[in-house]
């Protein structure tokens, strides 16, 4: 259930090509330094935020090229990228500071960053889809405080911080508070409070929830505050409404190439329209590998697994509580707006495309999940006949990532977050936002 992020200010993954059809063919230039190397497949570890700080300066430059050598083709000079519209049967000439790239939950929140820290900014959000159509339609949207070092700790106390005072201006979104019960060996104690945040203010007790019959000999349960649920996919769609004044929002709009230049980045969209950005934030959810973005987010070392989730078909009552089962990396969470609970487990199925998974449970899935659930509530095993199957994205070491893609800091990339989409989403929204340079001093943000 910890998806955990490293925030990279300085990674240079590759030189990303500009459109070989955008220029005459010309020498090829010097090669410009590389960055400091780095282990295949891993990102620099984030620092731990205290106050949050300034977006730090883009990557290196590539060094000037030796005389005599025609320069690459900067794919944000109209004589470029109105070249390679023509020849692809397109308009051009579409600008726009920061483009974001996937409308997910992610994807809203960080153009929303944007808007908050520079309201004349211009930003426009691309989905190949509807917004939210993606992980975040379904998300569980469970969020407790929690993380499994001090990276993720800290990002979590960012995003509770965020949704708790998001909630109390606008009481009307569909975040709902709830209570939490953790169930764990009682020899993690002490391992329980050090990954659980102080505001959860854990604390022993005897009551079990209803649902629970029994604990395994040797399991405590300990009661703690600050979770909460949302319906992630309603929240998405009412957040965007909201930036629309500000905003574009394209749906059902494809990025098929992207290029960067010192001057900023060129994407060419579905039927062969450009839109050239200052900056490129690449928030794909499960989709890191599609073609225009790839090759770069490979040295990345992300990998996609499956999620699985069973709906049990008993109505939660008033007053009930999330339940974690902490060794199990599972959980239990009533889904009141909905009708029934949602039981979440842990399935191991890794390296699958989100274009082509399975979005019905297997027989597998329910033997797993309810073989587990059974060891808890057994009344509620019964009653699992259905669910939602989808994946996402996790880092090399299962921490997120916001990163720069490219030596000139103009394509980003922010997500990987392992599930954990919604729970970490406003603090990773605040890293990516940091890595544009151009943006004023972060403020606050909740209304």
């Amino acid at each position: 259930m910890d998806r955990l992020m490293n925030t990279d200010a300085t990674r240079a993954c590759r030189t990303l090509a500009t459109d070989p059809a955008a220029s005459p063919p010309a020498p090829a230039p010097a090669p410009a330094p590389r960055p400091a190397a780095q282990a295949p497949g891993t990102a620099t570890a984030a620092q731990a935020p205290g106050p949050r700080p300034a977006a730090q300066a883009p990557g290196p430059r590539p060094a000037a090229q030796a005389p005599g050598t025609a320069t690459v083709a900067d794919p944000t000079d109209p004589s470029v990228y109105r070249t390679a519209a023509t020849r692809s049967g397109g308009p051009a000439g579409a600008r726009t500071d920061v483009a974001v790239v996937g409308a997910g939950i992610l994807g809203v929140l960080i153009a929303r960053e944007i808007l908050t820290r520079d309201p004349a900014a211009t930003v426009t959000v691309l989905d190949r889809d509807m917004i939210g159509s993606g992980a975040t339609r379904r998300s569980a949207g469970l969020s407790f405080p929690r993380g499994a070092n001090d990276t993720v700790r800290t990002l979590a106390a960012e995003s509770e911080r965020f949704y708790a005072d998001l909630h109390t201006a606008r009481p009307d979104l569909p975040i709902h508070p709830l209570g939490m019960t953790v169930l764990a060996p009682e020899a993690a104690e002490d391992r329980l409070r050090e990954v659980y945040l102080p505001e959860a203010k854990l604390r022993w007790t005897s009551e079990l929830p209803p649902a629970v019959t029994g604990l395994p000999g040797g399991f405590g349960a300990w009661e703690g505050d600050g979770c909460q649920y949302a319906d992630v996919h309603a929240l998405t769609q009412l957040l965007a409404a909201e930036l629309r004044p500000a905003a574009s929002f394209r749906e059902g709009v494809a990025v098929e190439t992207v290029a960067a230049g010192p001057g900023g980045a060129r994407l060419t969209l579905t039927g062969g329209a450009t839109l050239t950005a200052g900056h490129v934030v690449i928030a794909p959810g499960p989709w890191i590998a599609e073609p225009a973005w790839r090759e770069l987010v490979a040295p990345l070392g992300a990998r996609v697994k499956k999620i699985v989730a069973l709906h049990v078909d008993v109505p939660p009552a008033p007053g009930d509580r999330a339940l974690v089962l902490h060794t199990e990396d599972a959980f239990l969470l009533p889904f009141h707006h909905r009708g029934h609970w949602l039981f979440s487990y842990t399935c191991q199925e890794w390296d699958v495309d989100p274009a082509t998974v399975d979005p019905a449970l297997t027989a597998g899935h329910l033997r797993e999940a309810r073989a587990l659930l059974t060891r808890y509530a057994p009344a509620l095993a019964a009653h699992c006949r259905s669910g939602r199957v989808f994946c996402d994205a996790y880092g090399p070491d299962g921490s997120p990532l916001a990163t720069r893609l490219d030596p000139y800091g103009r394509l980003l990339f922010a997500g990987a977050a392992g599930g954990s989409g919604y729970r970490l989403a406003p603090a990773l929204a605040a890293r990516a936002a940091d890595l544009i340079p151009s943006l004023p001093s972060p403020r606050k943000a909740t209304t």
